[in-house]
């Protein structure tokens, strides 16, 4: 890419986001802030988890987006029997007898990991290396992954018969955890008049690798104020019990809380969401916005909340205000 100013660098990445945003909802009906997030998580080097029923287009949203950043990608459709060399690959005897590195699926840009609590834990533990060090491991031999890379998966919340929970280092490892809606009336009206005729649509890819990573880097670069911090790392610290910032609703709804990186992740998303929408320095409003999808997973309700109808987004809520 040219050389830009950092002043410059995020009014562009202002502008492609608009374009990106727009070459998606060809496809994409409604769901915007479903949208913002998956491209907000790319733009922060980030990976995320896409809950919701079956039938709301969230292998389409990836697909979609996938075509529209022009990169590599790959489905990994997770079922009981998958195995880790399924995904990271394995090595095989060649016609030298020599062994032979095959690589796995997980050697893309990005990876869809569809219905990831479908698997055993050994098999789901197979992305952790991954998504975190951006590398893999196979027969003692370190391989390093595509760059950009990111693990985009879905999980549907309400069939639990024969699934595995995903343990809470992988939850940690993602940072959004994206709630996938039902669509609106008239949205739903639009659906169905694109998805009932024979008409397709072709997209456009408007970034490349390349200004992909220019973008992650840009992020990291933007000032955050002092206020800033300290409001993300106290709003993460009310979360925990037993600290000198913990909630009254901490001690009564909470089991438990949310470690270091849902701090970084707050940061990190509240740049990434003050530069898409053209401002040069994220602000609390900002910190705000990202909190619920980066917040959600990393915090454990105990019984009492449930059984008193305190849902996690009204204890974020609250947390929010009180901080």
């Amino acid at each position: 890419m040219q050389q830009l100013s950092d002043k410059e660098g995020i009014d562009l990445l202002a502008n492609k986001y608009k374009e990106l945003k727009a070459e998606m909802h060809k496809v994409i009906v409604g769901q915007d802030e479903v949208v913002n997030q998956v491209i907000m998580s790319i733009f922060s080097r980030g990976h995320s988890l896409l809950v919701g029923v079956p039938g709301l287009a969230k292998t389409l949203l990836i697909q979609t987006i996938s075509d529209s950043l022009g990169l590599s990608f790959k489905r990994i459709q997770f079922t009981p029997d998958l195995m880790p060399s399924d995904i990271v690959g394995s090595e095989i005897l060649d016609e030298n007898r020599t062994f032979k590195f095959i690589k796995g699926p997980i050697f893309a840009n990005i990876v869809l990991a569809d219905e990831i609590n479908r698997t055993p834990p050994k098999t789901q533990a197979a992305l952790l290396e991954a998504m975190q060090e951006k590398t893999v491991t196979a027969a003692g031999t370190r391989y390093e992954l595509d760059k950009p890379f990111f693990v985009l998966a879905t999980q549907n919340p309400i069939e639990q018969e024969g699934t595995y929970p995903l343990p809470e280092a992988q939850l940690d490892r993602f940072m959004f955890n994206i709630w996938v809606d039902y669509p609106t009336y008239e949205e739903e009206i639009s659906i169905v008049k694109n998805t009932t005729t024979d008409v397709s649509t072709t997209l456009n890819p408007i970034l490349n690798g390349e200004e992909i990573m220019y973008f992650q880097n840009l992020v990291r670069r933007i000032p955050v104020p002092e206020s800033v911090y300290k409001y993300a790392v106290k709003l993460v610290a009310k979360t925990r019990k037993n600290t000198e910032y913990t909630h009254e609703l901490t001690d009564k709804y909470l089991d438990w809380g949310a470690g270091p990186r849902a701090s970084q992740y707050l940061i990190i998303g509240a740049k990434c969401h003050a530069a898409i929408n053209g401002k040069y320095s994220p602000d609390i409003e900002d910190v705000k916005a990202v909190a619920f999808a980066i917040l959600r997973h990393r915090i454990v309700r105990n019984y009492r909340a449930e059984a008193e109808g305190y849902t996690m987004e009204k204890i974020i809520t609250t947390l929010m205000q009180d901080a």
